[in-house]
């Protein structure tokens, strides 16, 4: 037999005898869980869903709105902490990429260096060397001086030193690159970890509204003799 064909006030007693120990659950058992239980949501959604069914075969816009709003309320609480929860699983992941990336710069920092330095200390050998051949090759010429010998030492260093910064520009174009895509994978996590409490507070302000309704209700149930 469909619910539709119950009469209805058969069906409000039959409601009535079969809320009372779901409401008896819901205080003593369901109301000492975690706010955002699997369970304790699943529970909830499934009690929203009966009253909503209920509260419509009989004509109750209360009771149908009631049990809408608390199944919605599950609903979006479930939302917000599966977001929660991927929020905080990429914030994780991006800390490990962050660290990997610094690790990888402090690498290729130190590779760098090691490399520059080498560099440094090689071109420094062989201006030295040049500058001892061309003193040289310039005391045996007639009319050769120092000053010339000098000259294209200076030459040489000041080529030595002009490679030197280029290779620091580069070291320091490859730290903030790094940096740069750390920070953007971090804040696109937390974009989404504020996603997850908005959804949270929404699923909050439904609580508020289904725990006035159901005061309303049983002060209603109360007040008749």
């Amino acid at each position: 037999m469909s619910i539709m064909t119950i009469p209805r006030t058969i069906l409000r007693f039959q409601y009535q005898f079969v809320r009372v120990p779901l409401q008896l659950i819901e205080e003593r058992v369901v109301s000492r869980m975690d706010a955002e239980a699997p369970a304790r949501l699943a529970y909830e959604r499934s009690l929203g869903v009966l009253d909503a069914t209920v509260g419509n075969a009989l004509g109750d816009a209360r009771l149908k709105r009631r049990g809408a709003s608390l199944a919605k309320r599950s609903d979006e609480l479930a939302r917000a902490a599966r977001l929660e929860a991927a929020a905080n699983e990429e914030l994780r992941q991006a800390d490990e990429e962050l660290k990997s990336s610094r690790q990888d710069v402090v690498d290729e920092v130190q590779d760098a260096r090691a490399a520059k330095d080498q560099a440094v200390e090689d071109a420094e050998a062989a201006a030295q060397k040049r500058k001892r051949a061309a003193t040289e090759a310039a005391q045996k010429r007639a009319g050769a001086t120092k000053k010339e010998a000098d000259d294209i030492a200076a030459r040489l260093k000041s080529s030595a030193e002009a490679a030197k910064r280029n290779d620091e520009q580069r070291i320091d174009a490859a730290q903030k690159r790094a940096t740069d895509a750390a920070d953007e994978t971090i804040d696109d996590a937390k974009a989404r970890r504020d996603e997850a409490a908005k959804k949270r507070a929404d699923a909050d302000r439904l609580e508020q509204l289904a725990e006035v309704e159901k005061e309303k209700r049983q002060a209603e149930r109360a007040a008749k003799p």
